[in-house]
Order: structure tokens, then C-alpha cells, then sequence
């Protein structure tokens, strides 16, 4: 079986619909402020609190998630419970596949406090009928600067150069 096609769009309604309070993180966020980057995949901070735990489990459950693997494109089953997500703790990490394409969580990511942290300079996307908070572009910067991946650091300066446009455009 082939992996699913990624879609964006039904991802982050599923969990706006499902009332998961999450930050989208990552490339797909650098998009949404302007980025020319390609992603194919979908990155979130969602809250650590039992409730978020709960609803996230359940929106996981409805998206067929499976524990992605390479060479498996169908993934790896998992106890998808928001006590599996609770005993990961506030520094897991998780990466998925979905039937609307590849998920990833993070609960506090690299250079940041988590979800409580990103929310504040977050900007709102509608999503269906909710909307999904979107990290700031500077956030984005500073996780990607403090992760130190390879493909982090071919991204900075187009981030960089970005940001810079964006707080030099007329208003």
C-alpha cells in the first residue's frame, strides 16, 4: 500500500474540529508567512494538559494514525491513547502517518517553551470553521536555529531574508 496523499488542508481540520489547541510549527508554518519552501508534512506544538491529551488521542484515532517508519508507508501501530501522548512527556516527540498524509508532534520544540510559549506571538488561520493558531515567523526562526538540522540551516537564510521583507514592506 501506498503512503496517503498529503493533505494539509483536512489535517489541520481535523484537529480544529476536534478542538485540539496546538501551534503550527515548522516548514508548513514558514508557508503561511510567506515562504517559498516545500513541506510534505504537517508540524504542531499541541498543549500538554490532560484535556488537549484526550482530544488529541481522539482525533489521532480518527485519522487512522500509525507511528511512521521508514520503509513501512503504512507506519506502525500504537496504543493511540492520551496516555500513551501523557507518558511520552512535555519534551516528546512523535512522528506520524495519517490518512490525510505525515503528522508530526512536538510537544515543546527545539528552542521554545511549547505550546504556551508559541501561542502568544501565534497568528490565527482559519481552518474550516475554527481556526489554527500559526507560529510567528520569528518563533519558526529561533526553533530552527536552536534544532541545528541540516535542512534547518539551508532554510535560515531564506527565513532570514523573509522576515526582513516582511518588516520592511509599507504598510
Amino acid at each position: 500500500m501506498a503512503a496517503p496523499e498529503f493533505d494539509p488542508e483536512r489535517l489541520l481540520a481535523a484537529l480544529a474540529d476536534g478542538g485540539v489547541q496546538c501551534v503550527l510549527i515548522g516548514g508548513m508554518a514558514a508557508i503561511v508567512h510567506g515562504d517559498v519552501g516545500v513541506t510534505l508534512d504537517l508540524d504542531i506544538a499541541p498543549a500538554f494538559d490532560d484535556d488537549n491529551l484526550e482530544r488529541l488521542a481522539a482525533v489521532l484515532r480518527g485519522l487512522q494514525a500509525r507511528i511512521r517508519v521508514e520503509g513501512e508507508p503504512e507506519g506502525l501501530p500504537f496504543d493511540c491513547s492520551a496516555e500513551f501522548l501523557r507518558n511520552l512527556g512535555p519534551q516528546g516527540i512523535l512522528n506520524l502517518t495519517t490518512s490525510c498524509g505525515d503528522l508530526d508532534l512536538t510537544f515543546t520544540p527545539s528552542g521554545t517553551g511549547g505550546y504556551e510559549d508559541l501561542r502568544r506571538d501565534a497568528m490565527t488561520l482559519p481552518s474550516g470553521g475554527a481556526t489554527m493558531l500559526v507560529a510567528s515567523l520569528p518563533d519558526v526562526i529561533r526553533s530552527k536555529e536552536a534544532a541545528g538540522r541540516d535542512k534547518d540551516r539551508v532554510a535560515l537564510p531564506r527565513l532570514r531574508a523573509l522576515l526582513e521583507r516582511l518588516r520592511t514592506r509599507p504598510r
